[in-house]
This record gives C-alpha cells, sequence and structure tokens, in this order.
C-alpha cells in the first residue's frame, strides 16, 4: 500500500539543551550557528524556553533587530512572556526574534540581552507539496 506523506511540521526547540538566554560569552552568533543547518517551512513551530522572571521573546522589524532598539516599533502585542513560548511560523519571508530582558546588577553595567547576542532572525520558506503517489511496481 501506498502512503501519501504531506508535509510534516516540525518543533525546533530554539537554542536546543541552551534554551533561550543570553548567549555563553555573549556570542553573537550563538543563534546564528543553531538556525544555520535548519529549514524552517510554513507551520513549523519554535520553542523557546527560558526564564520568565529574566527573559520574553518579541518578533519584531528587521531594524529593531539589528540595532535591538524595541522601543520605537515595539509592540506589545508580539510580546511572550510566558514559557515555554510557542510561535507557530505562518507566513514565509525572514522573521525576527529578541529578547527585551536586561540583566543589572550592582557596581556591573547593566546587560542587554538582545545585544548580548539573545536573538534570532530565520527564513521562512514555502511548505513543501506533498508528493505524487509513486507508481505501484508491477510483481
Amino acid at each position: 500500500a501506498n502512503l501519501l506523506h504531506g508535509s510534516v511540521s516540525k518543533s525546533y526547540i530554539v537554542g536546543d539543551s541552551s534554551g533561550w538566554i543570553v548567549p555563553p560569552n555573549k556570542d553573537s552568533q550563538f543563534y546564528v550557528h543553531w538556525a544555520s543547518n535548519k529549514t524552517f517551512t510554513v507551520g513549523d513551530t519554535l520553542v523557546f524556553n527560558f526564564d520568565d522572571r529574566e527573559d520574553d521573546v518579541a518578533m519584531v522589524t528587521k531594524s529593531c533587530f539589528d540595532d535591538c532598539n524595541f522601543e520605537t516599533e515595539f509592540l506589545r502585542s508580539a510580546l511572550l512572556s510566558n514559557s515555554p513560548a510557542r510561535v507557530t511560523l505562518n507566513r514565509t519571508g525572514k522573521q525576527y526574534f529578541i529578547c527585551t530582558g536586561y540583566t543589572a546588577q550592582d557596581y556591573n553595567p547593566t546587560v542587554f540581552h538582545c545585544s548580548a547576542g539573545q536573538k534570532l532572525s530565520i527564513n521562512v520558506v514555502k511548505a513543501s507539496a506533498p508528493p505524487a503517489s509513486a507508481p505501484s511496481p508491477t510483481p
């Protein structure tokens, strides 16, 4: 019997076991590397695991992503502050996510999480059409 499989949507844990964090050593390439070997398609889900007290996920524009400046065009409705935050990818094209959190410690400069590398940019492609049924092999 031939089984037809449409495209199966996937769930991706952002940052894998590290989760959605300020990258170790504030490595700005941490999430770039994480996303580099993945193909994100419409219907897939991103799962952000984080500490609700310190982190969040904001869906932002490219300029906001580039500058880590979410004050000017930040939409409160696009802020996810409960972990795990699930985002279903529902359109093609570039999508941008940042953390708006910051860490303030006595005698140390405030660390803004986005500037420290807690940001993710992905490209979402159209889900592939289900394959046509293959002809049955003749005995």
